[in-house]
């Protein structure tokens, strides 16, 4: 006889890293059975049924857990902790049991349309507001690890901007500033230049950022566009460190900053890069309650509702 809140479900994970076995560790306290394909060389936990591909893990699961970054369209799932590729085939969803719930960072437009059809009840966390505001503190924090270790620069007294003040601009221009860093953020809506000025930063709107280019140490970006140009990387001093937290293919002309000679990097994925274990637990939390929400009769509906619109284009 099973015990725990979760007892009932079967939960099948799919490649990922070290963030999963957070997740795998709290699912399986919770009373979960839990499958796993692709994490041949992660820490997880006793207790997880290893499978020898992701048809064998899929078989009569009521949930899917696939990894942050997701599954491309050719079907291939990342892993960080796989001893050998891991591939998720056309049929192989099939197995899920009926009305099964699929927790993903990015879906790809097979899942999304499995979704349309009713075939699942699909989540993309990375588009969560809980998941990306907790996941923004693991960023922030790696986001000056990494800066620290690329200047000879101290923070404190040093001149940063961030650009961008949604979730993880305002987390890391919030922690800038707690530094002792002039820090300056840039956006154009004109709330956000009024938040920025809440956290104790220079609010600058985003068309005078060449502008106030020369005066920087530090550059981070979050916008997911060409925002920091050649004219940009110029204006910047030759110490300058750029930083580019963005999600593909970032914001910043990396060609450029080579020819220039500027230190300019892509940092994607720092949440389970430099704190997995936090994030893990920052991210079993949110798969708890989803699994919760989904498989509790009263609120089953509204949550596939939901999720239904959310994942159409």
């Amino acid at each position: 006889m099973v015990s725990g809140p979760l007892g009932h479900l079967t939960v099948a994970v799919l490649g990922g890293d070290r963030r999963e076995t957070e997740v795998i560790r709290e699912l399986l306290r919770q009373g979960a059975v839990v499958r796993a394909a692709g994490r041949e060389r992660a820490p997880d936990p006793e207790g997880v049924v290893p499978a020898h591909d992701a048809a064998a893990a899929l078989r009569g699961a009521d949930a899917l857990l696939g990894p942050m970054p997701g599954i491309d369209e050719e079907g291939r799932v990342w892993s960080a902790v796989a001893a050998r590729p891991l591939h998720l085939g056309p049929g192989d969803l099939a197995g899920l049991r009926n009305g099964a719930v699929v927790l993903v960072g990015r879906a790809n437009a097979h899942l999304r349309a499995l979704a349309r059809q009713g075939a699942i009840r699909l989540a993309e966390l990375a588009e969560d507001d809980e998941v990306a505001i907790l996941n923004s503190i693991p960023t922030a924090e790696g986001a000056l690890q990494l800066a620290m270790e690329l200047s000879p620069l101290s923070l404190n007294g040093s001149s940063a901007a961030v650009l961008g003040m949604g979730r993880t601009g305002t987390t890391l221009a919030r922690l800038l500033w707690a530094l002792g860093c002039h820090t300056y953020a840039l956006a154009r809506r004109p709330v956000d230049l009024a938040r920025a000025l809440t956290l104790g930063c220079h609010p600058v709107p985003f068309h005078r950022l060449t502008e106030i280019a020369p005066a920087l140490d530090f550059l981070f970006n979050t916008v997911p566009a060409l925002v920091v140009d050649r004219q940009v990387l110029v204006a910047l001093p030759a110490h300058a460190v750029v930083i580019d937290l963005a999600s593909a293919p970032g914001g910043v002309d990396f060609a450029a900053a080579g020819e220039l000679g500027r230190t300019a990097v892509l940092a994607p994925g720092l949440p389970g890069k430099v704190a997995p274990v936090s994030a893990g637990r920052m991210l079993a939390r949110v798969v708890l309650r989803r699994l919760e929400e989904a498989f509790d009769g009263g609120r089953e509906e509204a949550w596939s509702s939901r999720e239904s619109a959310s994942a159409s284009p």
